[in-house]
């Protein structure tokens, strides 16, 4: 408690790719795309974008959301498992390219990265260590997925979004939150290659072990399941009901999995912004996206509680109930 969010902004590239461009390009189904995840388009980075520039865009605009100066950010966390190097980390590019003097590292937690990020960064600016603090959550998958792969290339797209931290009154900032891990189902959601257990080599990179590979049946029974339990367990321990809670900024994956929360948890359909039918899944950005653009509209409000839940890779989750 303590914190507050002060501004916000978000950012996703220019190239729209539709499913009948999946359709022409690659022969993807449009009909078994939309019907199983409720996506119709995504975006694409540029040639010339890495998940950096992503950030860059997104930070930049929260700074101007909140009307303050980079110079008075002093602690830069970013959640990305799609970092444009091995080394240096995503963040040290980002710190430089906005000419911040700030401590900065990355967060990886695939689509619980901007919740971890969140609950990292908001421990800092709660104990003093620090003023004020940038939040980025981002993700450039479509870097990541075999373009030919038509269970797992629709599903994905790219974007950021960023949130300002600085100290609140005692009443705001993160009611409750939990963050979990379970890395027994590590495979069901990896990158095989690339790192140092199986590094790159011709024959990883002809046999496409550098691209992320899904388990999606059995990811989706854990995610339904996942997202219901964290979201009651957050909501029991605060004594608060659906009904207190303003907005659900949950991360988009897939509809049906929107779908199966707001069904057996009763949450008005209202409360539950969606953006995975034109953005698909951002992974770490889609928390921060949705964030934002309710923000923007006028949707969040001084006092309201936001909860926001984010799962996937690890495997991981985060859920935290956030008053405004």
């Amino acid at each position: 408690m303590g914190v507050k969010v002060v501004g916000s902004g978000s950012y996703v590239p220019e190239n729209i790719v539709t499913n009948a461009d999946l359709r022409e390009r690659y022969g993807f189904d449009p009909n078994w795309i939309e019907q199983r995840t409720g996506i119709f388009a995504r975006r694409h980075a540029g040639r010339d974008q890495a998940t950096s520039d992503l950030c860059v865009e997104a930070a930049r605009r929260a700074i101007d959301n909140a009307g303050v100066s980079a110079a008075d950010i002093d602690l830069l966390v970013v959640g990305t498992f799609t970092p444009d190097h091995l080394c240096p980390s995503t963040a040290c590019l980002v710190q430089d390219k906005l000419g911040l003097d700030a401590a900065a590292f990355d967060v990886s937690a695939a689509c619980s990265g901007f919740v971890y990020s969140l609950a990292t960064a908001s421990q800092y600016v709660a104990t003093g260590n620090s003023q004020l603090a940038l939040v980025i959550g981002a993700d450039c998958c479509s870097r990541i997925v075999n373009p030919l792969d038509k269970t797992i290339a629709p599903l994905f797209g790219d974007g950021a979004g960023a949130v300002l931290v600085s100290r609140g009154t005692p009443d705001q900032g993160l009611l409750r939150y939990q963050l979990g891990a379970d890395g027994g189902g590590g495979p069901l959601l990896e990158c095989s290659a690339a790192g140092t257990r199986n590094p790159v080599t011709v024959d990883n990179i002809t046999a496409g072990r550098q691209f992320l590979e899904m388990d999606g049946r059995n990811v989706f029974i854990w995610a339904v399941r996942m997202v219901e339990d964290t979201i009651r367990l957050m909501l029991d321990q605060a004594g608060l009901r659906i009904e207190d809670v303003s907005l659900f900024c949950l991360h988009q994956a897939n509809a049906r999995i929107l779908d199966h929360a707001v069904e057996k948890l009763g949450i008005p359909r209202e409360k539950v912004p969606m953006q995975v039918d034109r953005y698909g899944n951002t992974s770490a950005g889609s928390i921060p996206l949705v964030l934002d653009e309710a923000h923007r509209a006028g949707r969040i409000q001084s006092g309201d509680v936001i909860l926001m839940c984010g799962f996937g890779a690890g495997l991981t989750w985060g859920t935290a109930l956030f008053r405004w």
